[in-house]
């Protein structure tokens, strides 16, 4: 098994130490923690092959803030490098840490090559920069280390014979909607099951799948309300349903994060544990 990522929490909180684009001191690791008033930094997470042969580097966020969410629109603030500035990267950050919320996919030729995410926000600017580099090898696909467990995979087809999605690339699909109007969101979710087992499982044996939907990019003031942010998984068909509801038009992404029985949302080979899902909905009037 690789040498696993350790260091992120380093990489967020001491930036300017290992890439030279984060210019504005951070907070120390023991500052008391505030409500609001904080930036958010990027985080690389480590990348993993897909079976395709590409391979996927995952990224994730530090928001400092105990309750204050923050919206940092893609643009000049908010962008990846080379590319296109948007390479589905969140607009909306949750207070607190949040791993692999999403990946960006390069070529099985990608070598040394890096691709960079860059956050200013509050006159921090903090840039990270995802590679192939060995030593940040994770196995979200591959099973979590001495338990072979693997990540949950979801489906937007009802039929289950559509694509399918598992670990922190998932899977997206499409929808529309009308401002003030909920619409229906609906997935399927399946697992191995064998974190049912594991001791970070204990208590949670029933409950094979556990959902959480996120606002993930939307435009200013277009953050979405869910009828349940957390809705129940059907132990036997897999199915689960909630609603949104959007506040103003334009494109937004939802995220719908997928844990299996360990519930384990981390870094390093713990990335085995999740999966994402993404939908992309545009609203009109």
């Amino acid at each position: 098994m690789a040498i696993r990522a350790t260091l992120v929490f380093l990489a967020t909180t001491f930036a300017a130490t290992v890439w030279p684009r984060a210019v504005s001191p951070q907070p120390l690791p023991l500052t008391p923690i505030r409500a609001s008033g904080q930036s958010v930094t990027p985080a690389f997470e480590g990348w993993y092959k897909n079976p395709d042969g590409s391979f996927s580097l995952s990224f994730g966020y530090f928001n400092r803030n105990a309750e204050e969410s923050i919206d940092i629109p893609v643009g000049p603030n908010n962008y990846l490098s080379p590319g296109p500035a948007d390479l589905g990267q969140p607009t909306h950050f949750e207070p607190r840490r949040h791993w692999g919320v999403f990946v960006v996919t390069v070529p099985a030729d990608f070598g040394t090559q890096r691709v960079v995410w860059t956050l200013i926000h509050r006159g921090d600017t903090v840039s990270i920069p995802g590679s192939l580099k060995r030593n940040w090898e994770i196995d979200a696909l591959e099973g979590e280390a001495g338990s072979g467990n693997t990540p949950p995979v979801v489906s937007f087809d009802p039929a289950g014979g559509g694509p399918k999605g598992r670990g922190p690339r998932g899977i997206e699909t499409s929808l529309k909607a009308t401002v003030g109007q909920p619409v229906t969101l609906t997935i399927w979710a399946t697992d191995d099951g064998r974190a049912r087992t594991s001791v970070a499982s204990a208590g949670r044996e029933g409950v094979p799948v556990t959902l959480t939907w996120f606002t993930h990019q939307a435009p200013a003031g277009g953050v979405v309300s869910f009828g349940n942010t957390s809705p129940a998984v059907d132990k036997n068909t897999g199915k689960s349903t909630t609603t949104a509801t959007f506040r103003v038009p334009g494109e937004h992404m939802l995220r719908v994060r997928l844990n299996d029985a360990s519930g384990v949302v981390s870094a390093g080979h713990a990335q085995c544990c999740w999966t994402n899902g993404f939908v992309r909905v545009t609203v009109t009037k």
